[in-house]
Parts: C-alpha cells; structure tokens; sequence
C-alpha cells in the first residue's frame, strides 16, 4: 500500500526537509518492506521523519500574515463628509483592500474641534498604524507634528510647498506625500460664473479664513477677476463659527450682491447654517465643494473632493507595498464639477440663465 503525505508548499527551506524525509517514509513501501519496518531504528527515522513534517506545517499555520493597519485623521464629524469617507472606502476597494477583512481602517474625527487633532494623530502613532490619510491642512500638520517615520497621504491640501509639507511637488523629501487642491484659475471662474447669474453683479463678499493654508493665494488670485469684471471684493475673517452670522451682518451693510466662500475648515461644519443665512439675507453664494450645493447651497464650482479622497488609496497601495513617501510626487487635480441648486435659485428669486444650467455636470432640481 501506498500512503500519499502531500502536504501545502509554505517555505523553500522547509519544503524541501519535507520532501527529503517524506521520500525516505516512503521509500519504506518498496521491496524488501519487512525488514525495514521491523529494523527498530528505521521505525525511529520514519516517525521522526513525519514528526519533523508535522511540526513545519503547525509552524507555518502559526505565523498569519500581517493585516496593513490605516489611519484616518479628520478635523471634522463623520456624518460631515460622508461621501469623502466612502470615496477612501471605495478607492481601497478598486485596489482589493475590504475594510475589516484584508486591512483594518482607524477612524479618528476632531469633531470640528481642531485642538484635538494633535491627540487623535499621537494615538495614531501609539497604534502603530502603517500610513496615515490626513482630510485636510490641519489634520496633516498634526500628523506631520507627532510623526516623521509614519507615512502620511494628504488627500488634499491647497499649497503643500507652502504649507511645509513638502519640498517640492515632483519630489516631496519627507514622509508626507498625496493631492493637492492647486488650481489658479478656480477663484476668478467662481466669481466669472457669479458675474453670469448676477448681471449687475458689483460688491462679493469674500468669505475666508485668514489662517488657513492657501487663504491668501485664493484671494489674491481672486483680484484680477474682480478688476477685470469691475466688481469690489469684500473680504470678511471668519475665525470661529461665531463669526459666521456676524459676517453675514457685515456683507448685508456692505451692499453685498453676492458671497463667495473660499475653502475653510471652520465653514465644513457649519455648511446648513451658513446656507440658510445665505437664504435669509438673500445672497446668491457659490461655494467650493459639492456637500455645500447638496445641502441646499446655490452653486459650486471647484475640485472634485470626492475624486480626490478616492485617488488617496492609490497613495496608500503604493506604500504598503513598500514605495517611499519622498519619491511619490505630490498630484494635482484632474476633474472639477459645476453643480447647481434649482431650488435654492427659487428660494432667492433667481434665475439661473440657460446657458449656464447647459454647463452644469449636475443640477439639483
């Protein structure tokens, strides 16, 4: 009789003891089986033989391989940006990582309280995760303030350079690489296509924080538009969300014909609040991202975030299979979405000419 001990290929080394002592096992059924079944010292190598077999197999059962360990630092709630978390989600799974089976994700928000980002990223750091995804400038700088060996994916940032987060674009030199939001040309189509609803379009007021990265290029890119539109900008410094109904106030005094919002971590939480003063001062507003039009804004043009946080997951792919945050270079965006908000041009009483609904990839009816 012929016994078959196959057993699964784990390891070169231990494949090949396998297979040396299995033959020798076997070799035992030959002719002359008899004399060397009942030679004591054969039996001792025949037992030692699958004793050795065995244990390699328990052995390698015994060493699992490791499961990639991602964190997720954001400034704000969850239930803020949803579809942004999805995205991660989702890009992951395009590049066969599913959440709670072949990687586990650690989820930390700030909750809109941007002190606590430091906290979250050092815990971050404790768990020994293998790359951190940062939602935004702030959450990135505490990233960036608790680590230098983690690698940190931005999955967006409106000036990395600038903000010190990387040496240059092509070749970031640190730890931190990802997407960026750079995009000139952006500000002065916002207030071109406000210049289109509004014809007698005169005095914007600029809704901004003077803290965040990549404020002042915003608005500075923003003035040639306006002279070349003769329209006057009206620059209100939101620091707070206490600030934001008394910036209202202000755009109302100033004789404001509509509210341009530049891109700021103390707006996100405040997207309803800020639509519905918008509503009630009756001010024609375009914003930066899509969340804002779909919670009842008029109209945003900009960057597809959602484009953004999905590409993310490619940076993360690229790490855990060993590449190097320094020699990823930094991406610039590639798709930028106008949506547009009927209802909210009925509740002001505007219209919104033809020719800019035609233009529109998404209106919200």
């Amino acid at each position: 009789m012929i016994l078959d001990f196959r057993l699964p290929i784990f390891d070169s080394g231990i494949n090949l003891m396998h297979t040396t002592l299995l033959k020798l096992f076997l070799n035992s059924s030959s002719d002359n089986r008899k004399s060397k079944i009942e030679n004591p010292k054969w039996v001792r190598i025949s037992a030692i033989a699958l004793t050795f077999a065995m244990c390699g197999v328990v052995v390698e059962a015994q060493q699992p391989q490791k499961i990639p360990r991602i964190g997720y630092l954001g400034a704000n709630f969850p239930t803020t940006n949803p579809a942004r978390i999805e995205a991660v989600r989702q890009g992951l799974r395009e590049l066969g990582y599913v959440e709670g089976k072949n990687v586990v994700i650690e989820w930390r928000f700030a909750e809109g309280k941007l002190d606590r980002l430091s906290e979250l990223a050092a815990e971050l750091v404790r768990l020994k995760v293998d790359v951190i995804v940062s939602a935004g400038p702030p959450p990135t700088r505490s990233a960036k303030q608790a680590t230098v060996t983690i690698p940190i994916v931005m999955a967006f940032d409106d000036d990395p350079v600038g903000s010190g987060f990387a040496a240059s674009l092509a070749r970031p030199g640190g730890n931190i690489t990802g997407l960026a939001t750079l995009a000139p040309e952006i500000s002065g189509k916002r207030l071109e296509l406000l210049k289109e609803i509004v014809p007698r379009l005169s005095r914007v007021a600029v809704f901004g924080t003077s803290t965040q990265p990549g404020n002042a290029q915003s608005l500075k890119e923003t003035e040639p538009a306006a002279g070349a539109f003769g329209v006057k900008l009206q620059y209100l410094d939101v620091l707070d969300p206490k600030d934001i109904e008394t910036a209202f106030g202000a755009a109302s005094k100033g004789r404001a014909d509509a509210v341009l919002m530049l891109v700021s971590p103390v707006f996100n939480s405040q997207r309803k609040q800020i639509v519905e003063l918008a509503v009630k001062s009756q001010l024609p507003a375009i914003y930066y991202a899509a969340e804002w039009v779909e919670d009842g804004g008029l109209m945003t043009y900009g960057v597809s975030f959602i484009d953004l946080y999905r590409r993310a997951a490619t940076y993360v792919d690229k790490i855990l299979k060993g590449a190097k945050p320094a020699d990823l270079p930094v991406e610039q965006p590639i798709k930028f979405e106008l949506i547009i908000n009927l209802k909210a041009a009925k509740q002001i009483g505007l219209t919104i000419p033809p020719n800019v609904l035609a233009r529109a990839d998404k209106v919200i009816k």
